[in-house]
């Protein structure tokens, strides 16, 4: 019985969606949403309860036995990526049903709904599926709707930066396709189970090495791993602020399970130590740590800064799984969660100061932190998990990571991660200045008329939806247990399954 929960998870969005695209009422395709995501979040919760103990879920769809038919094999790791996405979905719908209304037009309702109930059935079906091909077939469904959320903005620069979006996404689409077609024609399946017990076989052949190359190029334009970022400061930026706040936290995240999933579980990991792969992602992340942070740091406008933290924040995740030790695994694992709170709470920051000002031009924001102040309260604790100060998640995360870095000798990732850290205090500290430092002139609110006492109320679901991110960067940095145990559980298969162990 337990094995169709997780077809659940894929069907549910499946047959909502289409429905949901033929109401233009709002009310009713939020409500729509909020149940299909909410239902997701259950069940991914029930799944991984049932998983975290090492054991596997497997369901092959029309009773086809792979390799011939396609197979959903749930442990802990895909259960615990169903749940960061189930969980940001639902906690996103919460925030879209006064967001909405105010940035997509009313035409588009029942389309923007029914494109964000398709995102959250591709990024699901990415973390379920144990068949390389059909990896591919939903990674396409998660970014066509990502596409068309991004383009439903008001402004004419989310149409562009939904355009670059779509190039790049297309191109890294099609690199991952290429690669999946190069390890078929191979081992003649698309079976991930099936290809890594019969890899000794054809492992020799030039194809398969070319697959691969193929395969992690396509999939790090994805995730937007340096220095494959271009896309991503515009398309967070410049897209709606339900959109910034889903994609920011679970897009890429998803897109380097995906990676995790080829790295560990499809090629064995003595065949890419031995093309030097973790050197290369060891240097691409250090990097990657120092230059989004830098770049965030120069940024003057809010959203646009929390992008290019997301590129620093990629950075140490692909750190993390570079070390290879159990340690470092852990902590990718952890950030994978810790980051996905931290940056959907700031983008709701974000969504609530563009709700009531109508810009997040920092100077044009100066000393609007006393009319909001719990508001901007709920983003300075986000920054500080940013920075990574004790009792916060980001501070879980880099205490594990300078840990496995130190057992390894690696100091350049000490230096990296500190210098990351100072440039994190100095652009969060650039948002603290534009809040709570007040300008020579009076804020000018868009829309609003002077002196009106709304401007300092945000309306209630905004206001949920950011103290539940606030409280979870808070509350998961001083009780780590759960998040602790989930990822050095994922930790311990992924490595035990490459070792052989």
């Amino acid at each position: 019985m337990t094995e169709h929960l997780t077809i659940l998870l894929v069907v549910i969005p499946l047959l909502i969606a289409p429905i949901t695209a033929l109401f233009k009422s709002h009310t009713i395709s939020w409500l729509l949403t909020i149940v299909v995501s909410a239902s997701c979040f259950i069940l991914s919760f029930v799944i991984l309860y049932l998983v975290i103990d090492g054991t596997h879920i497997v369901y092959e769809l029309g009773g086809w036995r792979p390799p011939w038919g396609i197979e959903y094999k749930i442990d802990s790791f895909n259960a615990f990526i169903a749940l960061i996405v189930s969980g940001i979905a639902t906690v996103t719908s919460i925030y879209a049903f006064q967001s909405v209304p105010k940035e997509i037009n009313k035409n588009n309702y029942g389309l923007f709904y029914a494109a964000f109930q398709l995102c959250l059935l591709g990024l699901i079906g990415i973390a379920l599926t144990g068949d390389i091909f059909n990896l591919f077939v939903f990674l396409e469904i998660s970014s066509l709707s990502s596409y068309a959320l991004i383009s439903m903005g008001k402004s004419r620069k989310a149409l562009t930066a939904a355009f670059s979006y779509l190039i790049l996404g297309t191109i890294g689409a099609t690199f991952f396709l290429i690669g999946v077609g190069f390890l078929f024609a191979a081992s003649g399946s698309l079976n991930i189970n099936d290809i890594a017990s019969r890899f000794s076989s054809f492992e020799d052949m030039q194809v398969v090495m070319t697959g691969f190359i193929f395969i992690v190029l396509g999939l790090g334009l994805k995730a937007a791993i340096f220095p494959l970022h271009s896309w991503l400061p515009n398309a967070y930026s410049q897209a709606p602020s339900v959109v910034s706040i889903f994609l920011s936290a679970t897009a890429t995240k998803v897109s380097i399970y995906a990676l995790f999933r080829v790295l560990f579980d499809l090629y064995p990991i003595d065949y890419w130590t031995a093309l030097y792969l973790p050197q290369v992602l060891l240097v691409l992340g250090c990097v990657g740590v120092i230059y989004g942070s830098y770049r965030a740091w120069q940024q003057i406008e809010l959203k646009r800064l929390l992008a290019f933290s997301s590129v620093a924040q990629i950075g140490y995740i692909i750190i993390g799984v570079s070390l290879l030790n159990e340690t470092g695994v852990t902590a990718s694992v952890m950030h994978l969660f810790n980051h996905a709170i931290i940056k959907a709470t700031l983008f709701m920051g974000a969504g609530i100061i563009m709700y009531r000002a109508n810009t997040t031009v920092l100077k044009e924001l100066r000393g609007f932190g006393g009319s909001m102040p719990w508001t901007f309260a709920a983003i300075v604790f986000a920054g500080l998990s940013l920075i990574g100060v004790p009792g916060t998640v980001g501070f879980v995360t880099k205490w594990y990571l300078l840990e496995a870095a130190i057992s390894e000798g690696k100091y350049i990732v000490v230096a990296a991660i500190v210098i990351g850290s100072v440039f994190a205090i100095a652009y969060v500290w650039k948002i603290v200045e534009a809040m709570y430092f007040n300008s020579k002139r009076k804020v000018v609110v868009s829309g609003v008329r002077s002196g009106d006492i709304n401007v300092a109320k945000a309306p209630f679901s905004l206001s949920l939806a950011l103290w539940i991110g606030a409280f979870a960067c808070l509350y998961f940095g001083l009780y780590t247990d759960i998040p602790f145990e989930s990822a050095q559980s994922v930790a311990k298969a992924l490595l035990a399954t490459t070792t052989g162990q």
